[in-house]
C-alpha cells in the first residue's frame, strides 16, 4: 500500500472509529504529513518499506528543529497508530514502530493564576460595547466551567441554560457533558446575550453562542490574541485560555471540592489527568510554609 493511501486510511479510521477530537486529527495530519515527507527524501514510497530506521532518523531529524520532548513523543504516538492500524488490517506484515522508545515525558505541573490575577484578567474588558460585553462573558464562562477553548468556541445558544445555570458541551471523543455556571457567568452571558449579541449577528442567524465583530462564530485564534492581549494590559504575561482552565481546577482543589467531581466538570476520562491539580495545590502550599514558617 502507498503511503499516501495509509495516511488516509488512518486518519479516516481515527475520525470515525476513534472519535478522535479535530485537534487531534489536525495535529496527527501535520505529524504524519511531516514523516511523508522526510520519507520522500529517503525514496521511500510503500508503508511496507518503511523500517524502524526511518521512524528513528525522522524523530532525530525533527529534535534538531529544537522540538520538545513532548512534540516528539506525539510524533511518535501518531507513527505507532499509524503502524498498529495497517498491522491489524493486514496490510503490512510487521509494525516497524515497536522497536521504537518512546521519549521520556515528565508531566509538568499546569499554570494557575492567582484568585487576585483571575479577578484582574475577569475585569480588564471596559466598557458597555459589543466587544466588551462578549469578552466579559467569554472568560467569565471559561473560569467558571472550565472548559477547553475548543469547546467554549464551540458552544451554541441552544447549549446555555441561564435558567437553571448549566451549559452542555461536548469535549474529547465526542462525549457530552454538562457543566454548572455560577451566577456571575450567568450574568454576564444573559447581558451579552441581551445587549451585545444582536449587534454582532446582524442580519444573520448563526448558531454559535460567541460571535465575532463579522457575526461568524469565534475562532481559536481570535480568541487566544484576545485573553493574551487582556492578560498584558494587566500586567500579566504567558496566559491562554488553558491558563484560566487550569485555574478553575486549581481554584476548586484549594477550596476542597472533590477530585471525581473536578474530573467531572473538566471531561478527564482518566482521573490521573485530574490528580496533577492537586499536586499543584500541594506546591503551593509548600510555598507558604518556606516562606511564613519561622522554621521554613
Amino acid at each position: 500500500m502507498k503511503l499516501d493511501a495509509a495516511i488516509d486510511l488512518f486518519l479516516t479510521h481515527c475520525q470515525i472509529e476513534r472519535g478522535l477530537s479535530r485537534n487531534t486529527l489536525v495535529a496527527y495530519s501535520s505529524d504524519l504529513a511531516k514523516f511523508r515527507s522526510y520519507l520522500d527524501r529517503a525514496r521511500v514510497d510503500r508503508a511496507a518499506d518503511v523500517e524502524s530506521r526511518h521512524i528513528l532518523g525522522f524523530l532525530v531529524a525533527e529534535s534538531r528543529g529544537a522540538i520538545s520532548v513532548r512534540t516528539q513523543a506525539r510524533y511518535l504516538a501518531a507513527l505507532r497508530g499509524l503502524f498498529r492500524h495497517l498491522r491489524t488490517e493486514h496490510h503490512i506484515d510487521r509494525d516497524p514502530s515497536v522497536e521504537v522508545q518512546r521519549p521520556r515525558l515528565g508531566r509538568p505541573l499546569p499554570q494557575a493564576l492567582t484568585l487576585e490575577e483571575v479577578e484582574l484578567l475577569l475585569a480588564a474588558p471596559k466598557g458597555n460595547t459589543a466587544r466588551g460585553l462578549r469578552d466579559r462573558a467569554m472568560l467569565a464562562t471559561l473560569y467558571a466551567s472550565g472548559l477547553r477553548v475548543s469547546e467554549l468556541i464551540s458552544l451554541r445558544v441552544a447549549d446555555v441554560n441561564l435558567d437553571s445555570g448549566f451549559i452542555t458541551t461536548v469535549g474529547k471523543g465526542r462525549k457530552q457533558r454538562i457543566v454548572p455556571l455560577g451566577q456571575v457567568a450567568c450574568e454576564a452571558t444573559r447581558e451579552y446575550l441581551v445587549a451585545a449579541r444582536p449587534q454582532l449577528a446582524r442580519a444573520r442567524n448563526p448558531s454559535a453562542l460567541f460571535l465575532t465583530a463579522r457575526g461568524a462564530g469565534m475562532t481559536r485564534q481570535c480568541f487566544w490574541k484576545l485573553i493574551s492581549d487582556y492578560a498584558r494590559s494587566i500586567g500579566i504575561r504567558a496566559v491562554s485560555p488553558h491558563t484560566l482552565r487550569h485555574s478553575f481546577a486549581t481554584h476548586l482543589l484549594d477550596r476542597g471540592a472533590e477530585l471525581r467531581a473536578v474530573q467531572a466538570m473538566l471531561g478527564h476520562a482518566d482521573i490521573g489527568t485530574t490528580q496533577i491539580y492537586t499536586h499543584l495545590s500541594s506546591e503551593r502550599l509548600a510555598e507558604v510554609v518556606r516562606k511564613h514558617h519561622p522554621r521554613g
